[in-house]
């Protein structure tokens, strides 16, 4: 529904839909941290993004359905070739004889799901986390300098120039006449 719906506004609504849907998959297997985290981060902030940003823009439809019968053959070509792989992919699959057992061990009762995730991930996936974040610190940094403009008129302060002042250049003295002064 998220992509088939004609109205972005309904798109997006039916991404919340589907955000909570998967959270509740989490709470049925047991990680109601991930089943928090998914509804927090997506839908409290992505997903409200995604809303606000389209409520705000001006979308001619009308436009839009113009050029749609304009690129449907390429899209029913596109569409078929991704069909056949999936089907070759799904055709050539097999499942071994211990898939269906696993050499996993067994958890500890007390440690929490929330534990477990974290010892995963400072653990085996130490390289990846760091990736995710160096690729997270690149792309704030990126957005910052994309979006940053000089603006004019602007007073800027200058402690190199302040710093250099001298009393004798910054105090007049002067002298006002008694009652001269309305």
């Amino acid at each position: 529904m998220v992509i088939s719906s004609r109205n972005p506004v309904h798109s997006v609504l039916f991404l919340i839909l589907a955000f909570f849907n998967a959270a509740g998959l989490f709470v049925l297997l047991g990680a109601e941290f991930l089943a928090m985290l998914l509804v927090v981060v997506y839908v409290g902030a992505v997903a409200v993004l995604f809303l606000f940003v389209v409520m705000m823009l001006d979308i001619n439809f009308a436009e839009l359905r113009e050029g749609f019968l304009q690129y449907l053959p390429v899209g029913a070509v596109v569409g078929a070739v991704l069909l056949a792989e999936l089907a070759l992919v799904g055709g050539s699959w097999v499942l071994s004889e211990g898939a269906g057992k696993t050499s996993l061990p067994v958890p500890d009762e007390k440690m929490t799901n929330t534990h477990a995730l974290g010892h995963v991930l400072y653990t085996d996936y130490i390289y990846l986390f760091q990736a995710a974040g160096l690729v997270l610190l690149v792309a704030m940094i990126g957005a910052i300098v994309l979006t940053h403009r000089r603006r004019t008129g602007v007073h800027r302060q200058r402690i190199a120039t302040q710093l250099d002042r001298r009393r004798e250049d910054t105090i007049e003295v002067v002298k006002v006449p008694a009652r001269g002064g309305r």
